[in-house]
């Protein structure tokens, strides 16, 4: 089982053997500042911004947000969606696993 951490930066590490290894490349942190980026990557997924938000656990005013530039994702969030511009179809199905996420 692999053992994950959310650093307060919003990087994700690996835990290996009591050490910290990157989970995914780094991406700058301005990849996602720019209200389109996260617009762009919905898109590269093919989901709508209601099927995004409910695949991310989060509202969907959140996504709009992002993509108008009236917020910027920070933290955890830009974390998410770094593991998710990398590797869209893992991380979509280990967030629908999640119990976390799971809504009733």
């Amino acid at each position: 089982m692999q053992r994950l951490r959310l650093k307060a930066d919003g990087r994700i590490v690996e835990l290996r053997d009591g050490c910290e290894a990157p989970l995914v490349p780094q991406l700058p942190v301005e990849q996602f500042h720019e209200p389109l980026s996260v617009r762009n990557l919905r898109l590269r997924s093919g989901l709508t911004q209601c099927a995004f938000a409910d695949r991310l656990g989060v509202p969907v005013e959140t996504i709009r947000n992002w993509e108008q530039g009236k917020r910027q994702p920070r933290g955890p969030a830009r974390a998410l969606l770094a593991l998710v511009a990398e590797a869209p179809d893992q991380s979509f199905a280990a967030l629908a696993r999640s119990p976390f996420l799971k809504s009733g």
